[in-house]
């Protein structure tokens, strides 16, 4: 792996980057989901697409507000059965899982938002984290109903703290590829008590990701894309490969993850001018608060290795927003449609 996301994170540096915690520890002490940008080709990015830029802002609810039928009783992806019996006031502790239950109808219900939950319908709610952290005290004092956490949420004191105050608390494993979004719909659906809600938003869902996908240009060459993770002012840049959630959007997009298929089995590894020759990207994709942390294209081609690239040498770079890149979840097929747009502008 994103505030906590500190870009989106991935959610907490990213939160997808559990395999390497310990080299990203610094980023902890980083904020912000940015703005959403997108470019490709020579020149400085542009502005990021429409459609990109109006998902970041926005979740788009189902037309009809589903009631809950509880008690439900779930499985947590941490081991534990929880039963939850009101739906009346949830705290879901990621931007990814704050969209769901936004996009299930269900935002007014919210009581308190992760810092990387970055749309406008959740921007005034309180915030119970710290930095990367959860702040136990913070969510209890909210008197919530419901708590929806990942299993890279922490610290694991904080979660043990809710949970030992009673609180029914659901755990999901983080999504790392395009098939995890319509799991995660059905179960913080099943939790809240929506099933059929949910079935509804898996539907629309996936109908949107099918329909994006015919964006790709007809026999257009595959381009390949490396993304870049970056924070500058902690000095993290690292290179994702198989596993880092952006590979499975690059594929959808109709590219190649440049990390992945020049042999990076770990989803993120330190940026070396020997692992970007070998990965040879046409395209790199960052977050936009990550290209904005060095300094925009200019300062982003002084870090070693990138000029020399293809893509540094054309000045290819496709930005995302950090609020939506790696959540995977009802808005991803707006950032599909704006990846395809961006790695296949010279390729139509």
């Amino acid at each position: 792996m994103h505030q906590r996301q500190s870009a989106a994170t991935p959610s907490r540096t990213p939160r997808r980057v559990g395999a390497i915690a310990a080299l990203l520890a610094v980023v902890a002490v980083l904020s912000g989901c940015g703005g959403s940008n997108g470019a490709s080709g020579k020149g400085s990015p542009t502005s990021g697409s429409p459609a990109a830029q109006a998902v970041a802002d926005r979740v788009e609810p189902l037309a009809r507000t589903p009631e809950p039928r509880l008690p439900a009783t779930v499985k947590s992806a941490d081991g534990h059965e929880t039963t939850v019996t009101s739906a009346d006031r949830v705290v879901p502790l990621t931007g990814a899982l704050s969209e769901i239950v936004y996009s299930l109808g269900l935002g007014d219900h919210v009581v308190a938002r992760d810092i990387t939950a970055t749309f406008e319908q959740a921007k005034k709610l309180p915030v119970v984290t710290r930095a990367h952290d959860v702040s136990a005290e913070s969510v209890l004092a909210l008197r919530p109903t419901l708590v929806l956490a990942e299993t890279t949420t922490g610290p694991a004191e904080a979660i043990e703290q809710i949970r030992s105050a009673g609180v029914p608390l659901v755990v999901l494993d983080p999504a790392k590829k395009l098939d995890d979004v319509g799991p995660r719909i059905d179960k913080v659906a099943a939790a809240l008590g929506v099933r059929d809600a949910g079935d509804e938003l898996r539907k629309r869902t996936e109908d949107r990701l099918d329909a994006a996908r015919k964006d790709i240009p007809p026999g257009a060459a595959k381009p390949r894309v490396a993304f870049l993770y970056l924070r500058g002012p902690a000095s993290v840049y690292l290179l994702g490969g198989a596993g880092s959630g952006a590979d499975s959007l690059i594929e959808a997009a109709g590219g190649v993850d440049a990390g992945k298929e020049s042999g990076l089995k770990k989803d993120f590894t330190p940026i070396t001018s020997e692992a970007l020759a070998k990965a040879a990207p046409e395209v790199i994709l960052v977050m936009s608060k990550g290209l904005d942390s060095v300094g925009g294209v200019d300062g982003l081609l002084k870090i070693p290795g990138v000029s020399e690239t293809p893509a540094g040498l054309d000045r290819r770079v496709a930005t995302v927003d950090d609020g939506v890149l790696l959540n995977f979840g009802p808005r991803t097929d707006a950032v599909l449609r704006s990846l395809i747009t961006q790695i296949h502008a010279k390729g139509k």
